[in-house]
């Protein structure tokens, strides 16, 4: 069996992913912690172990995100951008036409991608300069709220009127929640206005770099339906979210890693 191995290793978590010539095979996410190159190792044996593969069938792995450098048995390093739009490709065939513009939100970055009818990139813009877009911001708003990451979504849903907050600040947002919450607001409101804040920066971003439908939204914070619903409402428009949207990265990467060997066989 041949076997393609994928890693995106971010700020905050590492993702895997393993691909033969049909399809995933598993994956694997974990926090990234502090020795990146230790985290991989790990994953990569528990999951050989939970799926019954062998490593020596790995033909090739190609690594991608911040740590993409620090992996030593990785034979090909590739940028995130690449990665993404492959994987997002790949996970969205379901869709009529091909996706055209991607919306991505990582721990510690967000990232607007367009995308041509032919899967390759036009242009992009990210955002890495503030958390007040990203994952961190949400974890914080979550333990503001004294709550799970998992609960955020389905409290903001319960919304009447979201909060407008307006800091575009994550430290002077946070001090913002803060008020919030001594002023006897409602946690379901706060949720919900912490969800459309990051939806209105990222909205901004994606009209900067143009907006063409299908658009899909990936990486974790995917996961959540209030952020879902807060970024189409923004947009005006319907939102395709992956089966898999925070491990697509490193499928673009598995992906590429089996282009690769496949073209080299031939």
């Amino acid at each position: 069996m041949d076997l393609y191995l994928g890693i995106d290793i971010g700020s905050t978590t590492t993702k895997i992913a393993l691909m033969d010539t049909e399809g995933l095979m598993g994956s694997r996410v974990q926090s990234t912690g502090v020795h990146c190159g230790d985290t991989v190792e790990t994953a990569l044996k528990d999951l050989l172990r939970e799926t019954g593969l062998r490593r020596e069938d790995i033909r090739k792995t190609v690594a991608t995100g911040y740590g993409r450098r620090l992996i030593p048995f990785a034979d090909e390093v590739i940028s995130e951008i690449t990665a993404n739009v492959r994987g997002t490709s790949w996970s969205c065939t379901d869709l009529d036409t091909p996706v055209r513009t991607i919306l991505n939100i990582g721990g510690q970055d967000s990232k607007v991608i367009a995308v041509d009818s032919f899967g390759v990139t036009e242009n992009f813009a990210m955002n890495d300069k503030c958390a007040a877009g990203t994952g961190r911001f949400l974890e914080t708003v979550a333990r503001i709220l004294e709550i799970n990451m998992t609960d955020l979504g389905p409290l903001s849903m319960e919304a009447e009127i979201p909060l407008k907050i307006n800091a575009t600040c994550a430290v002077f947002a946070e001090s913002e929640i803060i008020s919030l919450i001594a002023r006897k607001k409602a946690p379901s409101e706060i949720a919900a206005g912490a969800h459309y804040a990051i939806a209105r920066r990222l909205s901004r971003m994606a009209r900067r770099v143009g907006v063409t439908e299908p658009v899909a939204f990936d990486g974790g914070p995917a996961l959540n339906r209030g952020l879902v619903k807060a970024i189409e409402d923004e947009l005006a428009l319907d939102i395709h979210v992956p089966a898999w949207p925070q491990i697509t990265t490193a499928i673009g990467a598995a992906l590429l890693a089996r282009d690769a060997h496949m073209a080299a066989a031939a």
